[in-house]
C-alpha cells in the first residue's frame, strides 16, 4: 500500500471558504505531501499561483452539488477550470436524469465533459446516498461506459456519505481499469484504511491531517 497521505484529496468545499482557509489548505497540502486539494472553481487560479512548485494537484467540483444544471454549462465549467490549471475534474451525476431513465442522455453528458478535459481526470459524484444498491450499479457501469476515470460516491453535502456497502457494490459493478473515490464522513485513519483495502484509489477528507495523526499514534 502507498503512504496513506498520497491517497487524500484534502478538501475544502464550503461556500464560506475564505482566500485565506484556501491559502492555508494549499500550505497543509504541500506540507502534509497529500495527492491534491479539491476546491471550488473560483479558487482555482489562486491554488495553481499556490501549488505551481509542487507535486500536490489541483483538483475542483463540476455542476456542484446538485449537479442539476445543463450540460452545456457543466462542459463550460469543466473547460474553464482545466483553463486556469486544474489537474482533476469532479462532476455531478444528474440524479434527475437518472430517476427519470434518461441514460444515455447521461451517458452523453459524461462522455462530453471527458472529450472536453483529454488527458485530466473526470470522477463522477454518484451521490450514493440518493440511490439504491441496484441504482449504484447502474450509475457506476454508465459512468465506466462514458469514458471516466473515477466513480466517486458522494458530494458531502448529502444526507449520508461513503460506506462500506456502497463502495463494494462499485467495486463489483465496474472493470478493474476504473478507479473508486470515497469520500463523505471519512476522519479517522482505521476508517480511511479500511476503505483503501477495500480497494479505494482516492479519499475525499477534509480531516487527512487528522488522518494522519491517527496513523501516528498507532505505532
Amino acid at each position: 500500500m502507498l503512504p496513506i497521505n498520497s491517497y487524500i484529496d484534502h478538501t475544502l468545499l464550503k461556500s464560506t471558504a475564505t482566500v485565506d482557509d484556501i491559502t492555508r489548505l494549499c500550505d497543509e497540502a504541500k506540507t502534509y505531501n497529500f495527492f491534491s486539494v479539491c476546491i471550488n472553481g473560483c479558487y482555482v487560479p489562486l491554488a495553481e499561483e499556490l501549488l505551481r512548485d509542487s507535486k500536490v494537484k489541483i483538483c475542483t467540483v463540476v455542476g456542484f452539488p446538485l449537479g442539476t444544471m445543463s450540460s452545456r454549462a457543466k462542459i463550460f465549467e469543466a473547460e474553464d477550470a482545466i483553463g486556469y490549471g486544474a489537474d482533476e475534474i469532479d462532476m455531478v451525476m444528474n440524479l434527475g436524469l437518472f430517476k427519470s431513465g434518461k441514460l444515455n442522455l447521461l451517458e452523453t453528458e459524461i462522455a462530453s465533459i471527458k472529450n472536453i478535459i483529454g488527458r485530466k481526470i473526470l470522477k463522477v459524484i454518484i451521490e450514493t446516498c440518493y440511490l439504491t444498491l441496484e441504482e449504484i450499479n447502474i450509475a457506476s457501469k454508465i459512468v465506466e461506459n462514458a469514458g471516466a476515470d473515477f466513480v466517486k460516491t458522494s458530494t458531502g453535502f448529502g444526507p449520508k456519505g461513503a460506506t462500506l456497502e456502497v463502495v463494494s457494490e462499485i467495486k463489483q459493478a465496474i472493470s478493474p481499469n476504473m478507479k473508486i473515490k470515497a469520500s463523505g464522513g471519512i476522519r479517522d485513519f482505521i476508517t480511511a484504511k479500511t476503505y483503501i483495502n477495500l480497494g479505494v484509489a482516492r479519499i475525499g477528507t477534509s480531516s487527512g491531517i487528522a488522518i494522519l495523526n491517527g496513523e501516528k499514534s498507532l505505532l
